[in-house]
């Protein structure tokens, strides 16, 4: 788990990444949450690119490694209710105050944390 200090972009952020054989890291557990904070702890911006992603088309939010969400770390009023899709497409990142997942618009820049992808 590498945390990349350097502000992108959500799909930025998953093309660097994958140029290294890695993937934005997938959340799935308690056990990687701690992990995720963990890493947080050191980034140079208030949220951090997960690799969550928000369909509008069906409505629902997926991972990019391909798993569907079981595991959720919600701050309050996020992840539960209709995304505002008329503008951008939104990805998920964690606030590095309060290590809650928050949704933010894709075209946002923030630090990012790569995963070796499996």
């Amino acid at each position: 788990m590498v945390l990349v200090r350097e502000n992108l972009t959500w799909t930025e952020a998953l093309r660097y990444c994958r140029d290294r054989d890695m993937d934005l890291v997938s959340v799935d557990s308690e056990d990687i949450q701690n992990r995720v904070k963990n890493v947080t702890a050191s980034a140079s911006s208030p949220h951090v690119w997960l690799g969550l992603r928000h369909s509008c088309v069906v409505g629902l939010w997926f991972w990019v490694n391909g798993q569907t969400l079981c595991y959720g770390q919600w701050a309050s009023g996020y992840g539960t209710g209709e995304e505002n899709c008329t503008t951008t497409v939104r990805s998920g990142a964690i606030q590095t105050s309060g290590q809650r997942w928050i949704s933010l618009p894709e075209d946002e820049t923030n630090n990012f944390i790569c995963v070796k992808a499996v």
